[in-house]
């Protein structure tokens, strides 16, 4: 299997490569050259710039699939698919469970879901951007390639090598032990799904020749708020106490937690996915790892969450 991945260096790009490499595939990567520099010494890099348009090193060769993980807005995907033409056998599309509508949606979801009006006027991504961005790109990967089309939504990954600070905090607090303050109900839903499990569903899904839209969602069993904490405790060794403490008293980005009106989207559904093969890596394995690879990477500093004398506050106050 001969596999164009565009992206390839961070995260679930990276993920993508190592298990395709561990299958067996013939793997190229088109990057700027500028990130993960050390990776992957024998896979060729074919060096462009989505930015600027700049995809000449596209220009020859032929793969049996594309991974596009890095195409956020329809400038980017319509080059690429310009520039590789009829040269891929299938064009498997990276996007996110942002293009959905965000009202109106109940528990258990599937791809059917009713998506955001897509957007293809702008290329400044934010809350209101991104998902319709991705939706138009889905909708162009689609129009282009048909049947040879392949659409993986991400829900919230995690692993190691998340450069996010969602599962990577509560890890990292958990591991403290002692009383965690938690800004929503402990009984909220969430969903992470282990970035080598998407890896998987997205080879497999290309050595099955499968078209049509996934959902990327983990882990296996429906998790809350307080199992994950409590479990990245027990991972750990350590004791912890939930304390739930107001929503309004943190930022709106802080990590995994939605309000009640979003639980839902914390409820997709994983059938279609795991019926074509995705795995599920236990939540315990995922926390172990993010454990183990944060604490070698020398646990840097997180954007968002609260500081030690920010919980103590807000705890004192609960």
């Amino acid at each position: 299997m001969r596999l164009l991945v565009l992206g390839g260096t961070s995260f679930v790009g990276r993920a993508i490569v190592d298990e395709a490499l561990r299958q067996g595939a013939e793997v190229n990567l088109f990057c700027r050259g500028r990130t993960g520099i050390d990776l992957f010494p024998d896979v060729p890099r074919l060096i462009g710039d989505r930015d600027t348009g700049d995809y000449a090193a596209l220009q020859d060769g032929a793969w049996d699939a594309v991974v596009d993980v890095s195409g956020y807005v329809p400038r980017h995907v319509g080059q690429a698919m310009d520039a590789l033409g009829d040269r891929v056998g299938r064009y498997l599309f990276i996007s996110s469970h942002a293009v959905y509508m965000r009202t109106g949606v109940g528990p258990g979801s599937d791809e059917d879901t009713p998506r955001r009006p897509p957007v293809r006027d702008t290329e400044e991504l934010d809350e209101d951007t991104y998902g319709p961005c991705k939706a138009a790109c889905e909708d162009d990967v689609v129009a282009r390639y048909g049947s040879r089309a392949t659409i993986v939504r991400l829900g919230k990954v995690a692993g190691p090598y998340d450069v996010q600070d969602g599962l990577v905090y509560w890890v990292r607090r958990a591991a403290r032990g002692g009383q965690v303050a938690l800004p929503t109900s402990p009984q909220q839903p969430v969903q992470v799904v282990d970035s080598r499990d998407a890896a998987g569903l997205v080879v497999q899904l290309i050595k099955d020749d499968r078209p049509g839209a996934f959902h990327a969602v983990g882990p296996a069993e429906p998790t809350t708020m307080a199992d994950l904490i409590t479990t990245c405790a027990q991972v750990a060794g350590s004791q912890v106490e939930i304390v739930p403490v107001p929503a309004e008293a943190v930022s709106p980005f802080f990590p995994l937690t939605r309000p009640a009106s979003m639980w839902p989207t914390q409820q997709r559904s994983p059938v279609r996915a795991r019926a074509a093969g995705m795995p599920a890596t236990p939540l315990a394995v995922t926390i172990a790892d993010v454990l183990a690879w944060d604490r070698e990477r020398g646990e840097p500093p997180l954007r968002h969450g609260l500081s030690p004398a920010e919980e103590a506050k807000l705890i004192a106050n609960a």
